[in-house]
C-alpha cells in the first residue's frame, strides 16, 4: 500500500478517510489532495480519485483536489532509495487530466501547484484540467526543505500575466472558492 509506504503506518488510509468524513460531517470543509510521482503509479491515482469521489458524494466537503507532485530532492524516502525522482512533467498533466474527468461531477476545482511545479508548467495544466492556479504560501516549508526550487510569492500581477497569456479570465477568491472579483481583460 503506498500510503503505508510513505507514512511508515502512522496513519492508514481507512483511518485518515474516517477523520474526513467526520470533519465533513460536523460542518467543516477541506482540501483533497494526491502527492504522487514517488512508488505510485497511474492505478494507485485512480483508485485514490475513486475514493475522493466517493467521499465527496457523501459529504459534499470537499472544496478542490490539489495533485502535489512528489519533490524528491530532500525526501528521506528518495534518498534512502525507495522512491523515483518525482513525476515527469507529462505524468503532473495526466494525473490533473484524469481528476479533471474522474471528479468533475463532484468537485469543480482542480488546483495546480505552481510552487511544485513553476509558473510555466503550471500554465500549461491549466489548459490540461485544472482550473485554479493556486495562491501566495506565507507560510510554505514543506516543498522548500523538500528542495522545490520555485518560490512562494508572486504578486498579484504576475498571476493575472500567467492566467491571461493561456486566454484564460484571472478571478480572486475565497478558501472555499467564492468568488470575490473577476479581473477585466486589458
Amino acid at each position: 500500500d503506498v500510503r503505508w509506504l510513505l507514512t511508515k503506518g502512522k496513519l492508514p488510509a481507512d483511518t485518515w478517510e474516517e477523520v474526513v468524513r467526520t470533519a465533513h460531517d460536523v460542518g467543516l470543509r477541506s482540501s483533497s489532495t494526491i502527492m504522487f510521482g514517488h512508488v505510485d503509479a497511474p492505478p494507485h491515482w485512480v483508485g485514490h480519485l475513486r475514493r475522493i469521489t466517493r467521499i465527496q458524494q457523501d459529504t459534499g466537503g470537499f472544496t478542490e483536489f490539489v495533485p502535489l507532485p512528489f519533490i524528491h530532492r530532500n525526501a528521506p524516502i528518495y534518498l534512502a532509495g525507495h522512491a523515483r525522482p518525482g513525476p515527469s512533467f507529462d505524468d503532473s498533466v495526466r494525473v490533473h487530466a484524469v481528476a479533471r474527468i474522474l471528479l468533475d461531477r463532484v468537485i469543480h476545482n482542480v488546483q495546480v501547484s505552481w510552487v511544485k511545479l513553476g509558473v510555466e508548467a503550471s500554465s500549461e495544466i491549466l489548459r490540461s484540467g485544472a482550473n485554479d492556479f493556486g495562491g501566495t504560501l506565507m507560510e510554505e516549508t514543506i516543498s522548500r526543505m523538500a528542495g522545490a526550487g520555485w518560490g512562494i510569492r508572486m504578486a498579484p500581477e504576475e498571476f493575472d500575466d500567467a492566467i491571461r497569456a493561456i486566454g484564460r479570465t484571472p478571478a480572486v477568491r475565497t478558501t472555499t472558492y467564492d468568488r470575490i472579483e473577476t479581473k477585466a481583460a486589458f
